[in-house]
């Protein structure tokens, strides 16, 4: 077939949002002839990924909203990036309108960004549109917002009003009842999806590893014996849930146990604060923002890895754990819900912030005491990345929603 991909986010060798871009593109390729529309700041390292491996049915088109793009960079513009983001998809439908009269699609699809509170304008285009996988339906359960900082609850409060506003738009409806298919991310995605109009939901997470990421992962070396290290990656952020990790680790009181911390962000200051009130210091190690050599490599020297996010759409940091055969605590929401089975770590409850550290604290100690149970987590969790994870094995999965698509517009081409 001929596709055409909205893919905002695109980028090769990286995870999260530019990753799914990148890697759905790649392994639809396979299959069709596809064409993506992303940004221009993304084409120099595209097209030193391509000189190096083509893709010979893979078109990449360059949009960017004349001067614009210099002004939307990365950790420089907050705001502005929803609103640039918002004129962007404007301009793309037009720039795909022209490409259809030119190629004649069969399909469009939505990629990134991939918040279900935004529309995409190429829902528009006369022909089958996929949207997603999309998220961002997931929220932090309220019990747990008496943790938070007043920043955080602020931050809770207005993302809920900003989803309440956005589900009303009438472009956001008209995305919904448009999608042939909407695929999302999290069972909580897919009831917000129900609400605005989607005629077919499918909860499909779209994380994933490369066959290259997993091999890498697989090679880094088994951690020491001793001491036994819990390890946190991500953003500081309120919604992580590392202040639950810390004072978990706090109620474990064990000799010969450490906590390491990899990465920066506004909670930073108030998680070491933490550390120093439960008088854990001594046994919890900040990093801070590390490359992703120097983040694996931490990794490599830890045995467990403590992710207990309150609303996470994704899991990639579970999945690179998991690839690295370490176990996985977290809370049973959004995606690691889906991602971490009984077989691969524990899940822990959501009912209270209390109950939750209890629960954790009582992990974090299994896990130390019982050797057998942590390797046979570790074995299962590497096991299941190679099985259900894999990108390839992703793409085989998104394709046959392409095919059930087309299939179905055709039988209703031939009823009219």
């Amino acid at each position: 077939m001929k596709v055409l991909l909205s893919a905002f986010a695109c980028q090769p060798g990286q995870g999260s949002e530019p990753g799914v871009g990148w890697n759905v593109a790649v392994e639809m390729a396979q299959f069709h002839q596809v064409w993506v529309l992303t940004r221009a700041n993304n084409r120099p390292i595209i097209e030193a990924e391509l000189a190096q491996y083509p893709i010979q049915q893979l078109n990449i088109i360059y949009i960017d909203l004349l001067n614009f793009s210099q002004l939307w960079q990365p950790g420089k513009v907050g705001k502005f990036a929803r609103f640039y983001y918002y004129l962007w998809q404007i301009q793309a439908y037009f720039v795909a309108r022209q490409l259809h009269q030119e190629i004649n699609f069969d399909l469009v699809h939505h990629v990134t960004y991939v918040q279900y509170s935004s529309p995409s304008f190429l829902s528009l285009l006369p022909i089958p549109f996929l949207w997603g996988s999309v998220g961002g339906g997931e929220s932090a359960p309220k019990p747990f917002w008496s943790g938070f900082s007043r920043r955080g609850r602020i931050f809770e409060t207005v993302r809920d009003l900003i989803r309440s506003w956005s589900e009303r738009g009438v472009w956001v409806r008209q995305t919904a009842k448009r999608s042939a298919i909407a695929l999302a991310t999290t069972s909580e995605t897919a009831q917000r999806l129900k609400l605005l109009g989607c005629q077919q939901i499918q909860v499909f997470g779209i994380v994933g590893l490369s066959a290259s990421d997993i091999n890498t992962l697989a090679q880094l070396p088994a951690p020491p014996s001793q001491p036994f290290r819990f390890i946190s990656m991500g953003r500081l952020l309120h919604w992580k849930g590392f202040h639950l990790g810390l004072q978990a680790f706090a109620k474990l009181n064990l000799p010969q146990t450490e906590y390491w911390i990899v990465g920066s962000g506004p909670e930073e200051s108030r998680l070491k604060m933490l550390a120093e009130d439960l008088g854990i210091s001594q046994q919890v190690h900040f990093w801070g923002a590390l490359s992703r050599p120097e983040t694996l490599s931490k990794l490599g020297e830890t045995h467990v890895l403590v992710h207990p996010s309150l609303h996470d759409s994704g899991g990639w940091v579970c999945l690179e754990a998991m690839a690295a055969k370490r176990p996985i605590l977290c809370l049973d929401l959004g995606g690691p819900k889906d991602i971490i089975t009984q077989e691969t770590g524990i899940k822990i409850t959501d009912h209270s912030p209390q109950q939750a550290v209890q629960e954790l604290a009582v992990a974090m100690q299994n896990l130390v005491e019982d050797r057998q149970l942590y390797n046979r987590l570790g074995e299962s969790a590497q096991i299941r990345v190679k099985q259900v994870y894999n990108w390839t094995v992703k793409g085989k999965q998104l394709n046959r929603f392409y095919q059930t698509i087309t299939q179905s517009e055709t039988v209703i081409l031939s009823q009219d």
